[in-house]
């Protein structure tokens, strides 16, 4: 009797794949996968037998979804080279140190226990993009297999090797006092022992591992982990906080009066620091970022220009990649740096070492460095639910909306909206620099909406409520996960 094989269309999403396991996909469906991502290899390796780096990160389920999507995989005629539990970017460093065709690494990232998923990759440094998510999701529904017989080997102690990869090349000067929050996530296993190996006086908070997130889910978004932080840095006396998500590729930043900083304002500070040894460098950044990159003043100085681009892991390591830029910025969390700083993918604790070394390369505190950008009111990122098969259609009918508007010089706050930004969902800014985002989220069925002022925290509350008015008249928006 045939295995009945269950996967959900819609988890094959923007950049990688995400389902609810059992309810949305089997074991059976996860090795339909296997094979069809084996297949997609093999056409654009041209090779009858692609080495495939394999990972999985700390769910009770992972490691049984890791043998399904191996078994897929290899019957494809694909070699697997397996480094165990892993962060995400510690399997995109291992496609580079061990010359690998291509990366599978299971994982639902920030997702709530439940969720699985796959990040995935074929040229090195870039995990796919909406196209070969396209292809893959057609192979694999179609069922357009390639056969062949593929082998398997351990690669026993690699987290050792990316480890000190990390660590040989980043030595502070001066000790950093510094808690690091990982969720119990599987990011505790590797990021206490990488800033402490650098030179960090570490306080480790919620790094044992524990699938169950037992206080809060490993999201540097989530406001809940940020207070956590921020009340372990003010009785620590510490000068930094970190929080990390699930697989180790994005951070959160506290300051040493716990403040919470968001991501693209550190992506800044950081892109201010580098500016001065590297002029002339191009960064990054996505549409949900502040609008402060375009006026920086430092950046300016040292001819650097800032590149706003799509939100996404994916589609801002592959324009890091195709402009040269020296690093790339996501609101989100997700930094990319470049040789020398890097690879060009995303890793949360190389993220967290270049933070340090902005607190090393200068005899300023954190708050002090952050009071030295012109001040903004920002919202975090918010996500109201919408269903993965109405989200696209929703942000499109918005897009007119606003356009609309903006043709009929409609106020909010007394501003009329001056440009409109479409290169991801619409960004629309005001007179005053002030700007609103709606976008549909590239891995749940929700949109995102964020925005800023740099005029008043009135201001950009009034944006959102512009904002929410909108989406509260589609009939399609269901609870938000925060809201201001």
């Amino acid at each position: 009797m045939n295995q009945i094989i269950k996967i959900n269309p819609y988890g094959f999403r923007e950049y990688d794949a995400r389902w609810l396991y059992e309810k949305d996909i089997n074991l059976e469906g996860i090795e339909n996968l296997g094979k069809g991502l084996g297949t997609q290899i093999k056409d654009h390796t041209k090779k009858d037998n692609p080495r495939i780096i394999v990972g999985h990160d700390y769910r009770s389920y992972s490691e049984e979804i890791k043998t399904a999507l191996k078994k897929g995989l290899k019957s494809t005629g694909c070699n697997i080279e397996d480094i165990g539990l892993s962060l995400s970017p510690m399997v995109y460093f291992a496609q580079f140190n061990l010359d690998a065709d291509g990366v599978a690494m299971i994982t639902a990232s920030h997702n709530e226990n439940g969720w699985t998923g796959v990040k995935m990759g074929i040229k090195k440094g870039l995990t796919h993009a909406p196209d070969e998510m396209r292809e893959l999701k057609e192979i694999t529904l179609n069922q357009k297999f390639s056969k062949g017989e593929g082998k398997e080997v351990q690669i026993k102690d690699f987290d050792k090797i990316y480890k000190n990869d990390l660590i040989n090349k980043n030595k502070l000067k001066k000790s950093i006092k510094a808690v690091v929050a990982c969720g119990n996530g599987t990011a505790g296993v590797f990021a206490p022992e990488i800033l402490k190996g650098i030179g960090c006086d570490v306080i480790q908070l919620d790094c044992n591992l524990d699938w169950n997130f037992p206080k809060y889910n490993p999201n540097p978004e989530d406001l809940e982990m940020l207070h956590e932080i921020a009340k372990c840095v003010k009785e620590n006396n510490a000068d930094v906080g970190f929080g990390f998500d699930g697989d180790g590729d994005r951070v959160g930043v506290i300051d040493n009066d716990g403040n919470e900083i968001f991501s693209d304002k550190i992506g800044l500070l950081i892109a201010r620091n580098l500016s001065h040894k590297h002029k002339n460098s191009k960064f990054v950044v996505d549409v949900k970022s502040t609008g402060l990159y375009t006026k920086d003043k430092i950046l300016l100085e040292n001819n650097c220009e800032t590149i706003y681009w799509k939100t996404g892991h994916s589609h801002i390591k592959r324009k890091v990649n195709t402009e040269k830029a020296l690093a790339g910025f996501e609101k989100s969390g997700h930094f990319f740096f470049n040789q020398p700083l890097g690879y060009g993918y995303d890793d949360g604790i190389n993220s967290a070492i270049q933070v340090c070394h902005l607190l090393d390369n200068q005899s300023k505190k954190m708050s002090e460095i952050i009071n030295e950008l012109p001040n903004t009111y920002q919202t975090p990122t918010m996500a109201p639910f919408c269903k993965d098969e109405e989200k696209y259609m929703v942000v499109e009918e918005l897009v007119k909306q606003i356009e609309k508007l903006k043709e009929k010089k409609t106020k909010v706050d007394e501003q009329i909206i001056s440009d409109i930004l479409t290169v991801n969902g619409v960004r629309f800014s005001f007179e005053d620099g002030s700007w609103g985002l709606i976008r549909a989220s590239s891995n749940k069925p929700s949109l995102v909406v964020v925005t800023e002022s740099p005029t008043s925290d009135k201001r950009k509350k009034k944006i959102f409520d512009f904002i929410d008015g909108l989406l509260q008249k589609t009939g399609k928006i269901g609870e938000y996960d925060q809201k201001i």
